[in-house]
């Protein structure tokens, strides 16, 4: 009996034995987290991923910005802390040691903020400080250097792009002012040429596209035959090429409708125009005016009338529009064979009144006056007193 209670304390010592060194062998790594603004961080999700063998573990700091994991196996970690979902610092290297006796982890936000923002200029220079290479693992600084590169090809390549694009505009401006033909077919393609250089070094931006359509349709307008037919053709293509980009252009749309017009392809730029003023309500009253110009310009008078009321329904202050329309109004009077009296449609006055009141000195002014007194209607007109001149 003595024998045997020999043997279960020598058994029972073994287990406890046993157990202390499967507790031994178990680690607590803890730290605290502070914010950007120097103050205790809760909610900061801390990952602790075992490196040495594979093992992934996760805790959040609490309201005083600690946080603590126990139990973890021990080994080497690599410490990250994440905030909304971004890793904001990171420890590499920690090591896990028998019980809770470890260096504590702690994570500085205001610091590491900082660190970024030296690293960042760095990296625009390309140079890093002794202390900076000193902290960066071969690894990591393998991935600066390929990303220094990197951004400096970007950067060379972006004042490219800058270039091409700006000698672009500067043609196509001096191509608008031109008053020579040939000279303005010159800078019209010199635009052209800037601009096509621009989108192979960067073809997704809208600006170059657009331009490009503008640098065509003139160069087009300054042309003849097939030549012409040749560059708005090309000036579609380009605005064609800006819709994939951007779909919802109405300016776009707008500029494919005038081509079309110029063209004499009266259902494609009536298309065109209709979808530039669906899309875009401020574009809506000039692609309604464009509509009708176009139509004036191939003799459908009626058509454009109908254009042109558009135009100023969806801008009750478009002066042009009003007198485009009461002059096409004006020229549908009729005179009665009986009394010879003349007729007009019942909105011709009102079209011209209306473009009086907005521009009474515009540029149609004495023609819209002079319809008006023929149609026997009176003309409100504003007499102009001349300031008193100062005695010298």
């Amino acid at each position: 009996m003595l024998a045997q209670l020999r043997r279960s304390f020598v058994l029972l010592g073994f287990v406890l034995f046993t157990a202390c060194m499967s507790w031994a062998q178990t680690a607590t790594l803890q730290g605290d987290v502070k914010g950007a603004d120097g103050q205790p961080l809760k909610g900061a999700v801390i990952v602790l991923d075992r490196t040495d063998i594979k093992g992934h573990y996760q805790v959040k700091s609490d309201k005083h910005g600690h946080w603590l994991y126990t139990g973890l196996p021990m080994g080497t970690y690599n410490i990250s802390c994440t905030v909304d979902g971004k890793v904001v610092d990171s420890v590499k290297g920690v090591k896990g040691g028998y019980g809770d006796d470890n260096p504590p982890v702690n994570f500085d936000l205001s610091k590491a903020a900082a660190a970024q923002a030296a690293l960042n200029q760095a990296a625009q220079t390309g140079e890093l400080s002794k202390e900076q290479e000193r902290s960066m693992s071969k690894e990591d600084k393998e991935k600066f250097e390929a990303a220094a590169k990197q951004r400096s090809e970007a950067m060379k390549k972006n004042k490219a792009l800058n270039d091409a694009f700006n000698l672009g505009m500067d043609s196509l401006k001096k191509a608008q002012a031109d008053q020579d033909k040939a000279q303005k077919v010159t800078d019209y393609q010199a635009a052209v040429d800037s601009f096509n250089k621009a989108n192979q070094m960067d073809p997704s931006q809208v600006a170059i596209w657009d331009n490009l359509g503008l640098a065509y349709y003139g160069l087009g307008g300054a042309q003849t035959g097939d030549e012409k037919t040749k560059s708005f053709d090309q000036a579609i293509a380009a605005y064609q090429k800006e819709l994939e980009l951007k779909p919802d252009s109405g300016s776009a749309y707008n500029q494919i409708g005038n081509i079309y017009g110029a063209e004499g392809k009266m259902p494609e730029a009536t298309e065109a125009l209709t979808k530039a003023a669906q899309l875009d309500p401020a574009t809506a009253p000039k692609a309604y005016f464009n509509m009708g110009a176009n139509m004036v310009n191939h003799g459908k008078g009626d058509q454009a009338v109908d254009f042109f009321k558009k135009a100023t329904d969806a801008d009750p202050n478009y002066a042009e529009a009003w007198y485009q329309m009461g002059s096409l109004l004006m020229s549908k009077g009729s005179v009665d064979a009986k009394t010879g009296q003349q007729t007009y449609p019942p909105e011709t006055a009102t079209a011209l009144k209306k473009y009086l009141e907005l521009q009474p000195t515009g540029p149609h002014a004495q023609e819209a006056t002079a319809m008006l007194q023929a149609m026997g209607e009176t003309v409100q007109t504003k007499t102009v007193v001349p300031s008193a001149k100062k005695k010298k």
